[in-house]
């Protein structure tokens, strides 16, 4: 079984799934979008995009949370809630995917992405909305997470995973989390788990 990833920070959360659940996955950096691999690629993943996981039998299977949901399964683990627990953890990863880190996103790109291959600078003013949904959202998740441990109670699941996604890039990205008491000390919970923290640990640069 392979998993093939990036550097970047949904294939991050499919890297820091695999390494928390230990799962017996060997991990392949690739580079679809190159002209030599584009491709072959393609055969895979009709989307040309990071990450793909593919087993001995059966299709590839793409998508963050569809290899979350698969590695989950087969390590037998409940970091994929089941039974009444899941609709709760959907609901945090779709809010998670389409409020904060979708404005986190713009962020990231703009200010960890783009400079690798462009100076062109975004427009002031989308930035200025960016950062205003971030605090909002950000407000929202810090309020949720006062008196408790983890976004669905005591235990982690899937979804401070999905949540937490552009997080680990939040002093290089600018996100505006100060005064977030209750965010700061979830995700350096998450920190302290070597899967979420490096998960790229070990691995070729190359």
């Amino acid at each position: 079984m392979k998993l093939y990833y990036s550097h970047n920070s949904n294939p991050r959360v499919a890297m820091a799934v695999a390494r928390y659940l230990r799962s017996p996955v060997a991990y392949v950096r690739a580079n679809p979008t190159h002209p030599d691999h584009r491709e072959a690629f393609r055969r895979i993943n009709p989307n040309i995009r990071v990450p793909v996981l593919v087993e001995e039998t059966g299709p590839a299977l793409w998508e963050t949370d569809a290899i979350a949901c698969r590695l989950s399964a087969l390590a037998g683990s409940d970091l994929w809630r089941g039974g009444d627990a899941l609709v709760e953890m959907i609901r945090w990863i779709s809010w998670g995917t389409h409020h904060l880190n979708q404005a986190a996103s713009v962020l990231y790109f703009e200010r960890i992405v783009r400079p690798t291959f462009s100076d062109q600078a975004l427009e002031p003013a989308a930035l200025d909305e960016a950062l205003r949904d971030v605090r909002h959202y950000a407000g929202i998740l810090d309020a949720h997470l006062a008196g408790r441990d983890w976004l669905l109670g005591d235990r982690i699941s899937y979804a401070d995973f999905r949540v937490a996604t552009v997080l680990p890039f939040a002093d290089r990205a600018g996100l505006p989390l100060d005064g977030l008491a209750n965010v700061r000390r979830w995700h350096d919970q998450m920190l302290a788990f070597d899967a979420w923290r490096d998960p790229f640990a070990g691995l070729a640069e190359s």
